[in-house]
Formats: structure tokens, sequence, C-alpha cells
């Protein structure tokens, strides 16, 4: 089962990495010159995944140093409390905020204790949405950003002035980048439930990679003159 769940998010992912909208594109410089800009769902990839992760792992390690530490404090319950389950040396949160913030382990777990299911999911598309969101401004990737190198390349969007370009690319690039975030939430919730092999965490960022180098691959062989070229 965990297989064919791991395999049924692999197949959702690359079908996901298809979306997207070119906005068409020409030369300020030479006439007949076209092209297009390509703006993907998973705008930002896999870094809302990403920083997500590195923010619930840093919380994880923190709580279980103050329950260690003080143990039976009522603000780092608050925060965290940890258990290791008969013969096992990982700990496990099992009340607190990281609890809730932690994925729950089997769709029984989910019927059992529907509350935590919620706020984790909550918690999950709301923090890679907005990951997503100040990722762009934060990486140079904002509409602004894209605006000024196209002009930089000389080139404008077919039937707008330069001047409206950031305002045509602000219709697309933020909700591109907090829509798809949503998605990337989304998706790893779905494999947490179904119960992947690993984490949806871990599968995402496995797919989305694997997905980029597949991508620099065809771009390189295009740049060569097609597939044939590794025929003949």
């Amino acid at each position: 089962m965990s297989l064919f769940s791991t395999i049924f998010v692999f197949g959702i992912v690359i079908y996901f990495q298809g979306f997207r909208v070119d906005l068409p594109i020409k030369s300020a410089r030479y006439r007949g010159q076209y092209s297009s800009y390509p703006i993907k769902l998973f705008y930002t990839s896999n870094i809302p995944i990403i920083l997500q992760s590195a923010l619930v792992s840093n919380l994880y390690v923190i709580s279980q140093m103050l329950s260690t530490r003080f143990a039976g404090n009522f603000i780092v319950n608050i925060l965290g409390v940890w258990s290791s389950p008969d013969g096992s040396t990982r700990s496990f949160p099992t009340a607190g905020l990281c609890y809730y913030l932690s994925p729950p382990e089997t769709l029984g777990h989910v019927v059992e204790d529907p509350v935590h299911a919620m706020l984790y999911i909550f918690f999950m598309l709301g923090s890679c949405a907005y990951f997503s969101k100040t990722w762009i401004d934060v990486s140079g990737s904002s509409a602004k950003d894209v605006a000024k190198q196209l002009k930089d390349q000389q080139m404008v969007m077919r039937g707008h002035r330069e001047k409206s370009m950031v305002h045509e690319l602000n219709r697309y690039i933020p909700t591109a980048a907090a829509f798809g975030g949503l998605c990337i939430g989304a998706l790893s919730v779905l494999a947490d439930f179904l119960g992947a092999i690993g984490s949806g965490t871990g599968i995402l960022l496995a797919v989305t990679i694997i997905y980029q180098y597949f991508e620099i691959f065809v771009k390189e062989q295009q740049e060569l003159g097609g597939m044939g070229t590794l025929l003949f």
C-alpha cells in the first residue's frame, strides 16, 4: 500500500509540474523576434516545503532540549511533550504545539484526533503559501524583478508598454507563488495521510529535484540539436 501511495503522489506532483502560463514577449530591438515567459504553478519550486521543514525541525530540536532539561515545566509542556515508545530510542511529540504541527501517522489517527489533523492541514497550507509568497520578494523573482530582467534583455510583453509590464506580471506571479505553495503543502499532507514511503516533505523534495534535473537535461539536448544527438 505504501509503495502504491508513493507512486500515486509521484504521478500527481509530476502532473502539476506541467501547469504553467506562457506570457508572450517580443524583442524591443528586433522586429519579428517573439518568445514567451513561462510562469509555472510551482513558481518557487520546492522552496516553501524546505523552509517549512526547517522551521518545524528547529522547533522540534528546541522543544526536545527544553523538555529534557526542564521536564514537567508548564511552559515547556505547552511547546511540546515528548515520549519514546517501548523499545525505541526515538522520541515523538504526544502533546503541545509540536504534537499539533506533526503529521498524523495514519488515516486511523485522523479519525481518532480530527483536531490534530485539521490544525496540521491548516499549518501546512498556510505556512507553505506564506513562505512561497515571501520568497519571491527575497529571491529577486517578484513581478518588479522579472520586469527589470526583461527590460535589461530589451524584451517587452506583447500588447503592453514597459511601464505596464509590472502591473501585468503582478496579475500572475504572486498568485502562482501563493497558490503553488498551497498546492505543495496539500500534496505533502496527502502523502502523509496516504502513508507513502518516507514523509510527504521528502517525497516532494525528491520529485521536484528529479524533475528540475530532467528539465535541465532536455534544455541541454535542445541546445545541442535535439534528442537525436544522443542516438546518432
